[in-house]
């Protein structure tokens, strides 16, 4: 394997990289509750937002693709954020640990996290407006019929971790 392919590589799983690291960086510097909270936020966000009666008013006049997937985008982000710190405010703080202590298991919280992310870009946000992953990603989180295997994986997680 020579330093092209690896580079061609890294470039199609950008996206999928970027997400992955940024939920780690949430569990190390918060921790494994947190990234828990983010976890039912997005269960939440997602409840929320596929029947959202409002888009029609926030969108009235707006036709351009983009704009259109951006403000859907965003009610979900801020959806997502009211949900994980409501979340935060409900659950109790079980784990009182160090940045590093149990650190396989915020890996795998971050793993859990980025799975959920990235099976609601392809089948539920409008986020292939704007990143368009390598095909790789795509066959792997965008067929609708492993969307509900998807769903399952992070709850899963969630109960053995």
């Amino acid at each position: 394997m020579d330093s092209t392919t690896i580079i061609h590589f890294l470039s199609e799983s950008a996206y999928l990289l970027v997400v992955f690291g940024v939920f780690l960086i949430f569990a190390i510097s918060k921790g494994r509750q947190f990234l828990i909270n983010i976890i039912c936020g997005l269960y939440f966000a997602l409840l929320i937002t596929v029947h959202f009666p409002y888009y029609d008013v926030l969108l009235k006049e707006i036709t351009h693709s983009s704009v259109v997937a951006a403000v859907k985008l965003i009610v979900f982000a801020v959806i997502t954020i009211l949900a994980t710190y409501l979340f935060k405010r409900l659950m109790p703080s079980e784990y009182q640990e160090g940045k590093f202590e149990s650190f396989h298991k915020k890996i795998v919280l971050s793993l859990a996290a980025t799975i959920l992310v990235m099976s609601f870009s392809f089948n539920v946000l409008p986020v292939t407006e704007f990143l368009t992953p390598g095909t790789p990603i795509q066959s792997l989180f965008a067929p609708q019929h492993l969307f509900f295997w998807w769903l399952i994986a992070p709850l899963a997680v969630m109960y053995w971790n």
